[in-house]
């Protein structure tokens, strides 16, 4: 059987790496991106730099008359599809650079599946949108806006775009090889291309949905009864965060394995007793 590297963080006990994971080492954390970008929407908004209810069109060269807002993509009300068209292949980010949601910008009105505000779906793609809105609300690139809108206000530095080779933990490959991650530095980085340190990602979950530093969560968070979470998987990489309104908070990171599998852990450790997370 492959060993899975694994790190735990909890309220309860000690942190915990296994198998060759650290809690200092930068990871992959996939979508958890998302809740950074949404917190920074928010913090944004607080600063009058944008309204959340502003139509994309205002933001971007987009495609006026989609009904498409701020909100709507940070909420997965944007009828925009789960990935952007043309993905795939084994690098499936790769070309979906800045050029490539320029142009899908323009032709937005024709890549909707519903018109917005009328169900949730999950999308990558209305995150690299809100992403790139954000960018043009601030003037400054994406990682620069997040320093200066959440992660220095949290005093939580371990978090970074493109982190040093010697800092990263990639999963373990064929002999003894690491696994080659995604590119996901181009448009897509607003929805899951950050790496953090596992204590980091534990930072942000507790200084943001516990302390509430920085406000109400934001609204990126995914939601279950009483605990406020969210996941992100990338190829070869998976995360879990979840806290309790009592609390209770855990983050489990895998490299390697299902992303599933990570989830049922986290959930099954805030259980704790075997009652039911919500």
């Amino acid at each position: 059987m492959p060993r899975t590297p694994t790190c735990v963080l909890g309220d309860t006990s000690p942190a915990r790496a296994e198998d060759g994971h650290a809690v200092d080492r930068f990871v992959e954390i996939g979508s958890f991106t998302k809740v950074l970008t949404g917190t920074a929407l928010m913090r944004m908004a607080a600063a009058g730099l944008l309204d959340v209810d502003d139509p994309v069109e205002r933001r971007l060269p987009a495609a006026a008359g989609t009904g498409i807002t701020l909100r709507h993509l940070a909420e997965h009300t944007s009828g925009l599809p789960r990935l952007p068209p043309g993905t795939g292949g084994r690098d499936p980010y790769a070309a979906f650079d800045a050029d490539a949601l320029r142009r899908l910008l323009g032709r937005l009105d024709g890549v909707v599946v519903r018109p917005p505000g009328q169900q949730e779906e999950y999308s990558n793609l209305g995150y690299a949108v809100l992403g790139a809105a954000l960018v043009a609300a601030s003037g400054a690139a994406y990682e620069e806006l997040l320093a200066e809108h959440v992660l220095r206000p949290l005093d939580v530095h371990e978090v970074s775009v493109r982190p040093e080779a010697d800092r990263r933990l990639l999963a373990p490959g064929l002999l003894g090889r690491d696994r080659r991650p995604w590119t996901m530095d181009g448009a897509i980085l607003p929805a899951g291309g950050l790496w953090a340190t596992p204590r980091a990602v534990a930072d942000l979950l507790v200084r943001l949905v516990i302390e509430r530093r920085l406000g109400d969560p934001a609204p990126s968070w995914q939601r279950a009864g009483a605990l406020h979470w969210h996941n992100g998987a990338t190829r070869h990489a998976s995360v879990f965060a979840g806290a309790m309104a009592d609390g209770r908070w855990v983050v489990v990171h895998r490299l390697g394995g299902r992303s599933d599998g990570t989830d049922r852990m986290g959930v099954d450790l805030l259980r704790g007793d075997g009652s039911p997370a919500s």
